[in-house]
């Protein structure tokens, strides 16, 4: 038996999210059925996250168990061979075979584009979300700070949603002007764990503080109330994007098998083990 760990780049717009559905296309469902025709029997991925209908990756992780010789450079081009346009396999790896991309997470990192321009833009109105007034980022600025360390979203979650605890810990939040793209704003945060909505729902607030809705003493009030029906609406899901999953390096007696391109990680705090349920 072998662990096969997958990188996933992919569009989300015509998918009604990660998950398999009994209806409907589905980024888990279309990577199930296309394994189960290479590797000859069926299979169960197992996710770092759950991204919701409308959202993109570009660094999604999963996992999943088979009994094929098959050769990791064989597999990766394969598969990208047989995916749809709109998914891609990044990297092919063979891990030990207790590695789970769940729970083995470290840290994920996502980030949320904003266009803040008056006109809109044709190509980017599936990859960002369209402010046509202007923001103030740095009324915006002063808002990160509330959002980092161990607190309790529950201001930030989705409204109706049945879960043991709301407190995370984010290790990062950053907001600035993205390079290259005129108009273009970069909300990026990194965590051990997410809420469902929990991104989308701190870039809405944000916004709001940027358009002069709502003051950041108002936003921590927000916060510190932990009611979710007192906060903004989410931001749209089009402009969210997972963009890694980090994982510690582990030591094997048997080397770990790559064939992809090379892993970059960079350095975000000192995530200290911490443990969450699953996310979106």
């Amino acid at each position: 038996m072998r662990n096969i760990k997958l990188t996933i780049a992919y569009d989300g717009t015509n998918y009604l999210g990660w998950q398999r559905q009994k209806v409907g296309p589905t980024i888990q469902g279309v990577l199930e059925e296309t394994l189960a025709r290479l590797v000859g029997h069926k299979v169960k991925l197992r996710a770092a996250g759950r991204t919701d209908a409308g959202v993109h990756a570009l660094g999604q992780v999963a996992n999943f168990l088979t009994t094929s010789k098959m050769s990791l450079e064989d597999m990766h081009r394969a598969l990208n061979a047989l995916l749809p346009k709109d998914i891609a396999i990044v990297k092919v790896e063979e891990v030990p075979i207790k590695f789970n991309a769940q729970y083995d997470a470290k840290y994920k990192t996502y980030f949320y584009q904003i266009y803040n321009h008056p006109v809109r833009n044709p190509i980017w109105r599936l990859y960002s979300w369209w402010v046509p007034q202007k923001l103030d980022l740095e009324a915006m600025r002063a808002c990160l700070p509330l959002f980092v360390g161990k607190k309790d979203f529950a201001s930030f979650r989705k409204l109706g949603s049945d879960i043991k605890t709301t407190v995370r810990t984010v290790y990062r939040a950053e907001l600035k002007r993205a390079v290259g793209m005129a108009g273009m704003i970069r909300f990026e945060i990194s965590a051990r764990g997410f809420l469902r909505y929990m991104v989308r729902n701190i870039v809405g607030a944000l916004v709001w503080v940027g358009l002069g809705k709502m003051s950041p003493e108002e936003l921590a009030e927000i916060m510190e109330a932990k009611d979710r029906s007192l906060a903004p609406p989410p931001a749209p899901p089009q402009g969210l994007f997972l963009k890694e999953v980090v994982y510690e390096e582990r030591r094997s007696r048997r080397a770990k098998q790559t064939f992809g391109p090379s892993e970059g990680t960079q350095t975000i705090g000192d995530p200290g083990g911490e443990r969450q349920g699953q996310e979106s």
